[in-house]
């Protein structure tokens, strides 16, 4: 266990090393220090008001997904498992505050633990799904847009790419967990085959989890409720490319919303990358995109996205560990918490 563990640092730090270089190359450190304090002092503070918006998004549309083991799930504890989740992830690799969201609002409401990681996978498979149809619509209009939009070739390739590539694991683990959620019996039963080499205890426990899992993707039963979270899915992410806009007129770079959609997308990607704080997927992807996509020079896109990192990590890691002080945990209780579960 050890071992692995130290495996999975020395991999981690090495994407990071890496992801940094490519960040930080070719860059002049004296006009990138300029372009950290070149901001206006009025975005700047609504970039900090609107940091946290995604929280309450993703708060509001995870209800519809736990109504089917709870009724009431309290709005604030919703959003302390999202500001709280996010935090360990910031903090630690590996994006372990994926279990810890769904562990810490199971404990809290008294929620069966699969099921609320269930319902966090759903949520992650139509985020990845929905930034997909965006940037699809954005890449299928471009003969409305391509005459007074200049990208060049190498954005649009990599847009194509990464779109392709997202585009496949969605809607294959879409079809996943559709095919897990209606043969559950079936799924069930080769679970408990592939099982059978480990000790009773754990193999039981196992299977009790992945009965709950499979009972928190019972939100596909009713069209209704499938169509209003696939509608908050777009609520979420259009409000996540409104931060971003905002974030463009703070250094004067004024661009239609739409336009705004590819660099989500990208930074999406670059997030994903399991490093703690995003530290090195979010910089250079987003770096890829502001001088790709818009013509930024590179002194400018890294000062950019210093400065809208550094928000964003700063507004959440606040917001968790203010939540966690009132409840009095500390990151490392909450941190094990999803450990014990993982292992």
């Amino acid at each position: 266990m050890v071992k692995k563990t130290w495996f999975r640092f020395g991999l981690v730090f090495i994407v990071c090393i890496v992801l940094l270089y490519l960040f930080f190359r070719s860059v002049e450190w004296k006009e990138v220090l300029g372009y950290l304090v070149d901001i206006k002092i009025k975005y700047l503070i609504l970039l900090f008001l609107l940091a946290p918006f995604h929280l309450v998004t993703r708060a509001v549309r995870w209800d519809y997904l736990l109504m089917h083991e709870k009724k009431g799930v309290k709005f604030f504890n919703r959003f302390a498992g999202n500001a709280v989740g996010f935090t360990v992830t910031l903090v630690f690799p590996g994006r372990l505050g994926e279990l810890v969201k769904p562990l810490y609002l199971a404990k809290k409401e008294d929620i069966r633990k699969g099921f609320a990681i269930g319902t966090v996978v759903v949520e992650r498979i139509f985020d990845i799904i929905t930034m997909c149809f965006l940037l699809g619509l954005f890449l299928l209009s471009k003969p409305l847009y391509s005459s007074y939009f200049n990208a060049n070739e190498e954005a649009y390739s990599n847009l194509y790419f990464w779109g392709t590539i997202g585009s496949i694991i969605g809607l294959a683990l879409f079809v996943l967990i559709l095919v897990i959620y209606f043969f559950k019996e079936k799924s069930l039963s080769v679970t408990a085959f592939l099982l059978k080499p480990f000790p009773h205890k754990i193999s039981t426990k196992i299977l009790k989890l992945t009965e709950e899992f499979i009972e928190g993707l019972k939100f596909f039963h009713s069209i209704g409720n499938l169509l209003t979270y696939i509608v908050l899915s777009f609520v979420v992410w259009l409000g996540i490319v409104l931060y971003y806009w905002v974030f463009f007129f703070a250094y004067d770079i004024s661009l239609p919303f739409f336009f705004i959609l590819p660099y989500v997308f990208l930074i999406l990607v670059g997030a994903s990358i399991p490093t703690p704080g995003m530290v090195g997927g979010f910089d250079y992807f987003s770096k890829l995109g502001l001088t790709t996509l818009y013509g930024i020079n590179a002194n400018q896109a890294v000062g950019m996205t210093i400065v809208v990192h550094s928000i964003q990590v700063a507004v959440t890691c606040i917001i968790g560990y203010v939540i966690l002080w009132k409840e009095g945990l500390s990151i490392f209780q909450v941190k094990k918490m999803g450990e014990e579960t993982e292992s």
